[in-house]
């Protein structure tokens, strides 16, 4: 449940790797092995797509599958048609990657900041996260940083908060060479609800519309936007009776898992950029998390009916965990008056974000605050 939440990109895995294993080939960078990873990840699951018509021409391809895939196909379709994504081999092909997740996402923030910490590629610049297709290694990374910097045990003075998190698909880009290159449909997310496959190929398309360079919160903002609108459509338009009904019940308790993080996240950030001392601020902090628990336990009986998908966010929420939702929402709103105020017309809300994210990421932030 909380992966078709986070709906999170690997952050470019084939341009920031390839073109970073060039760079550290010839500069002799310490980091080569973690780009040495990501090629070989990627590689693997570009090698084991096979075309969908492929699959859908195998008698061995289960009817379960071949109904997805044939659904996928024409949510790729309205993709092209009536959000004006772009039209190219991305989820034209299917992998079945036998694992839960496409990659592990490690996030990591200071003790009392919501802060992510940043990593610098080439070709895409800072991201707030770094993206493993090895669980193991992930956690791996994320254990070092959960040490201080003296290496003592984690929890020390100057360690980091560090959250490790599936992720169900990445997006390229749609910049590597080639029709065998490009994002596949994966197995860790092709059994989605209609409503939620919908709006993850429409995100990750998005993310081939336009990017902007050390701007995280601006290109998540922007996909999530055009997931939302775009999903909306695809249901008001071609979504049968039973998706509608599947999506407003998963949607209304992803609004209230939206509604409870975004006051605790409030809360903290006011909290940590306050005037307290830090001794003081841990314990507000303690405080605070332990009514998150509390708060989460009552509305999970009172409106979910039990339903238990974000037990595990819940339990592992800390100041990583915070930042990640920061990163994907904080601009919603400002993107969504944007589409009004282009007519609602695709075309020319994707023309007006490519200008801006040519911006110094000042200047993009202030248009898109502008009324």
């Amino acid at each position: 449940m909380i992966r078709r939440l986070l709906m999170a990109s690997l952050g470019l895995a084939g341009v920031v790797l390839l073109a970073g294993a060039a760079v550290c080939l010839t500069s002799g960078c310490s980091t080569l092995g973690y780009y040495a990873q990501s090629v070989g990840g990627h590689m693997a699951i570009v090698r084991s797509a096979k075309p969908v018509s492929a699959w859908l021409a195998d008698d061995q391809t289960p009817a379960a599958l071949k109904e997805r895939l044939a659904l996928s196909q024409r949510i790729r379709d309205f993709a092209v048609s009536e959000l004006k994504e772009p039209d190219n081999a991305s989820y034209r092909r299917y992998a079945d990657l036998h694992r839960p997740a496409a990659v592990w996402n490690v996030v990591a923030a200071p003790e009392l900041s919501l802060t992510l910490q940043t990593w610098c590629f080439p070709v895409v610049g800072c991201v707030g996260y770094r993206g493993y297709f090895d669980k193991a290694e992930a956690e791996g990374f994320a254990a070092g940083l959960a040490s201080d910097a003296d290496g003592k045990d984690a929890g020390g003075a100057n360690a980091m908060e560090v959250n490790v998190y599936p992720v169900p698909a990445y997006s390229t880009l749609g910049a590597l060479p080639g029709d065998w290159l490009a994002d596949p449909l994966l197995s860790t997310f092709i059994n989605y609800p209609e409503g939620e496959l919908a709006r993850l190929i429409f995100h990750e398309l998005a993310h081939q519309v336009a990017y902007a360079k050390d701007d995280t919160v601006f290109n998540e903002s922007f996909a999530v936007t055009v997931e939302r609108i775009g999903g909306a459509r695809w249901l008001a338009e071609r979504g049968s009776a039973q998706a509608r009904d599947d999506y407003e019940r998963f949607n209304a308790r992803r609004e209230d898992f939206r509604a409870i993080t975004r006051r605790y996240r409030d809360a903290l950030d006011a909290l940590y950029t306050g005037p307290l001392t830090d001794e003081a601020k841990r314990a507000g902090k303690a405080e605070l998390m332990a009514k998150l628990r509390a708060d989460y336990t009552t509305l999970k009986a009172e409106r979910w009916g039990g339903f238990s998908g974000y037990d595990g966010w819940f339990a592992r929420a800390n100041n990583a965990a915070f930042g990640v939702l920061a990163a994907y929402n904080q601009l919603v709103p400002e993107f969504e008056r944007l589409f009004e105020r282009e007519g609602r017309d695709f075309e020319r809300f994707y023309a007006e974000v490519k200008r801006l994210a040519k911006l110094p990421k000042a200047e993009r932030r202030a248009a898109l605050s502008s009324p």
